[in-house]
């Protein structure tokens, strides 16, 4: 078999992020991670903004895996 060698290649240049396009971005997740503690932690509860048992039974294995009470 006849080896063949690829032409070398320059690698790319890393340009580094700023803070000012991380932050609209980290903000976003960070509310995000909070709506969903909310749920998983708190919904059903005394601060329930939803009635019924919907929103439990959807989370009730996350609650128990973080080990937030239930029942």
């Amino acid at each position: 078999m006849a080896q063949s060698t690829a032409p070398a290649t320059a690698a790319p240049a890393v340009v580094p992020l700023s803070l000012r396009a991380i932050a609209p971005w980290a903000a976003f997740f960070g509310l995000l991670m909070l709506v969903l503690l909310y749920f998983v932690g708190a919904e059903q509860g005394a601060t329930a903004l939803l009635s019924g048992e919907g929103v439990h039974e959807w989370v009730h294995d996350g609650r128990h895996l973080l080990g937030f009470p239930c029942h």
